[in-house]
């Protein structure tokens, strides 16, 4: 199974990856022009990162990476899709940013990297796509130097419950296995004309922090945000610049989490 929901997965990404380069959603144009894409919910947390080094895993095409060397880290990223790779190095020479990136899944990290960072970073929509997140944390511990910090935000287990249109529970919040489903569009542009088969997993928080803490991570901070910095969701409104709310469930359930860990 485990090759088969990597290929599949690799497939789904790139199949993706022209639609989000060409959507609003990632606003491309208004990147190169020298605009983050970071939110303020990492922004806050990541403090003063000049000269430090980040390894950034599931970094998609490149833009968190990127804008994390603008604020003058040296920083190194990761990524399952050979598409979005190739497309976050034109990305790189576009900008003049000094990034370095690998193309490969992240479990197999260790074989195509040997060093380690003051920081890992990653961030919104990335370990719904592992199977096992105790593999995931010893890959961040590996990476890690000692005392080296990890930051992770991600999208709250309890949005992943919901169905697409936040009016039933549809999903277990716990891992109970794989979860396969094919996609119309994609979440950056709903319309685009791609249909993507993937599998993904759904991790309850407990899973993630525990998986950390046996791994030799110190948790730091655990927060929870009642909103989204993506409109990436169905039947969402802006209820203040960059930040999203299900219109219907208003500030009632928590979308985003965030964890600071430290390699003990």
């Amino acid at each position: 199974m485990e090759k088969e929901y990597i290929e599949i997965n690799k497939k789904s990404w790139n199949n993706r990856t022209d639609a989000h380069l060409e959507s609003e959603f990632y606003d491309v144009k208004g990147f190169i022009e020298g605009k983050t894409s970071l939110n303020k919910i990492e922004l806050d947390l990541l403090g003063e990162i000049s000269g430090k080094t980040i390894l950034h895993l599931q970094c998609h095409f490149g833009q968190d990476t990127i804008s994390l060397a603008r604020l003058g880290a040296k920083v190194a990223g990761v990524d399952l899709s050979d598409k979005a790779i190739e497309s976050a190095n034109e990305l790189a020479k576009k900008t003049t940013a000094e990034v370095s990136f690998i193309c490969c899944d992240v479990y197999d990290l260790p074989n195509h990297l040997d060093e380690q960072f003051d920081m890992v970073f990653t961030s919104y929509g990335t370990i719904g796509w592992l199977p096992d997140l105790d593999k995931w944390a010893k890959i961040v511990a590996r990476f890690l130097k000692p005392e080296g910090k990890f930051l992770f935000v991600e999208f709250h287990p309890v949005v992943w419950m919901f169905d697409d249109n936040f009016e039933k529970v549809g999903y277990n919040y716990f891992n109970t296995g794989a979860i396969v489903e094919t996609e119309t569009g994609t979440y950056a542009d709903k319309q685009a004309p791609i249909s993507n088969e993937y599998v993904t997993w759904n991790h309850s928080i407990s899973e993630v922090v525990n998986n950390l803490i046996k791994n030799g991570l110190e948790i730091n901070s655990l927060d929870e945000f009642d909103y989204s910095p993506y409109n990436c969701f169905n039947k969402t409104i802006e209820f203040e610049p960059r930040k999203y709310r299900i219109e219907h469930l208003e500030n009632k359930i928590p979308m985003v989490y965030a964890i600071m860990a430290t390699k003990k």
